[in-house]
């Protein structure tokens, strides 16, 4: 058997193209950026043949600098952006730009499938909260306003599957991409008959439904050169870089979590059924794992929280780290460091972008409350970072509140890297925090696991084990998680009592 994997992650600003051999090690990566389209507040829009050049070009510029045979490849696999809507024809062509995750243009249409399908149903179907963020809605925008496109599409499909598509002639998803369409069962793992025949579509315009390890299709003689792999490679189909990075967290059994921190930020876990949260603070994925599902909670301005505070509130820090050569931030956590836990009764409400789960409220606003004039920068930074530690906190507790043991937590992305933070987070949330030795790869590692197990290079996912070692556990500390305690409900009783002021503020 060949002994490489190319994992493609199919990003919102870019392809990444890793190349990993059968003991899991990470040999090479290579990027290409696109752009995307705002052609309207609420839009977000690229163009898929984009997305072809860069997944083409990236591949290729990966052996080459690796200095890899096309034939010595087991097999290519995928994550990407999810959410999105990818109209194509019979011969996988895209008929228009695809609709991203980011589009919010399809509100009527969100509105609209609320007056035949309730709320509780769609959450307790798909494991989501109806939005126009969703699949769905966007495939209704196109039926409603672009009715000839809608009407000769063969298949509506994901950003990953647009590329499979055209590499084997396939036209399939994975159950993670599935599920985050507000179409799929997350119960029974098919289409749901129920919102198919609510909304009117055409079931024949879904895709196929695969695991996330299966081998979808081979690569085509007719696009081999262009890829750069030789003709007849098997193509695993992979999954959404929401699962793919859980996978690459280590969270591939059941009771596992990790918590992602990047501009946005989540917590994940891997379990064999849905949750169910009776407020909706948490939705649920499909796993690349068979069997499994990936209950999650997100937020939106984590790591965003912090580059704001960077932007404004640090620029000593930024100024000092440019001339030692030393990370801005790692400058911040060592001033945090200088206040207590709890920073003298300063708190923040990281709700600089509104607020997705657990709060679900796009007017909540962020805000310093407890100010005094004998708090200082320090204060001011060190709230920050407890303020978006304490809102994930939120996250953590529905889980609980569900009957889930989290016994310790694994944490990944760019905000992971700072030691004062991960030790800020086992004393907020309780448990040991792993901090894993690869952190930013999570997601094209967790994609060649899946094409590893597909084709039997890897034994199966505990493989992740050899690939992303827990490099190092952080403890909670007693006398801070005590603080904590003490700190913790005040924020929440924060947020609650600032609901009337935030839809105040919304209606000036």
């Amino acid at each position: 058997m060949p002994n490489y994997i190319i994992a493609h992650d199919l990003g919102t600003t870019g392809n990444k193209a890793t190349l990993y051999d059968r003991e899991g090690r990470l040999v090479g990566s290579a990027f290409y950026a696109y752009g995307t389209e705002y052609a309207h507040t609420g839009w977000a829009e690229q163009n898929p043949q984009d997305w072809w050049e860069a997944v083409c070009n990236s591949g290729k510029k990966l052996l080459s600098e690796a200095g890899v045979a096309r034939d010595d490849i087991a097999c290519i696999t995928f994550s990407g952006q999810m959410m999105g809507c990818v109209p194509l024809d019979e011969n996988a062509k895209p008929l228009r730009n695809a609709i991203i995750w980011a589009d919010t243009r399809s509100l009527d249409q969100a509105q609209w499938v609320g007056e035949r399908v309730s709320a509780d149903d769609v959450y307790h179907i798909t494991g989501h909260r109806l939005s126009s963020s969703y699949s769905l809605t966007k495939m209704l925008w196109l039926r409603d306003h672009q009715p000839e496109i809608y009407k000769n599409t063969y298949k509506f499909v994901h950003a990953k599957d647009s590329i499979v598509a055209r590499m084997t002639g396939a036209f399939v998803t994975d159950r993670s991409d599935a599920s985050s369409m507000n179409l799929y069962d997350i119960n029974t793992g098919i289409w749901s008959d129920q919102i198919v025949q609510a909304v009117e579509i055409d079931p024949g315009q879904l895709p196929d439904i695969h695991d996330s390890v299966d081998v979808v299709g081979y690569l085509q003689a007719s696009v081999a050169e262009d890829v750069g792999v030789a003709a007849g490679t098997p193509v695993v189909i992979g999954g959404g870089d929401g699962p793919c990075a859980s996978a690459g967290a280590g969270v591939v059994s059941e009771g596992a979590a990790y918590n992602y921190v990047g501009s946005s930020s989540w917590i994940a876990l891997a379990t064999s059924q849905p949750i169910f949260d009776p407020d909706k603070k948490t939705f649920t994925f499909g796993h690349i794992v068979p069997g499994m599902v990936m209950p999650t909670g997100t937020m939106q301005a984590a790591g965003a929280s912090y580059q704001w505070a960077r932007d404004q509130l640090s620029a000593q820090e930024v100024a000092a780290g440019k001339q030692l050569g030393i990370s801005e931030y790692e400058l911040m956590n060592q001033q945090a460091a200088k206040s207590p836990a709890g920073a003298k009764g300063l708190f923040f409400l990281p709700y600089l972008m509104g607020e997705r789960s657990p709060r679900w409220n796009p007017h909540a606003r962020a805000a310093f409350v407890g100010l005094t004039i004998r708090h200082t920068r320090a204060d001011m930074i060190r709230s920050v970072l407890e303020g978006v530690t304490y809102n994930l906190r939120v996250i953590m507790d529905a889980f609980q509140a569900q009957g889930i043991d989290i016994e310790s937590m694994r944490v990944i992305g760019g905000g992971a890297r700072g030691r004062f933070w991960n030790q800020m987070m086992a004393n907020i949330y309780g448990v040991p925090v792993h901090r894993l030795a690869i952190l930013e790869e999570a997601t094209s590692m967790g994609a060649a696991l899946a094409g590893g197990v597909g084709v039997g290079l890897y034994k199966d996912f505990s493989m992740i084990d050899q690939m992303n070692a827990i490099a190092e556990t952080i403890q909670p500390d007693a006398d801070e998680m005590a603080a904590y305690a003490r700190h913790y409900p005040i924020f929440n009783s924060l947020y609650e009592a600032l609901i009337p002021i935030y839809e105040e503020i919304a209606a000036l």
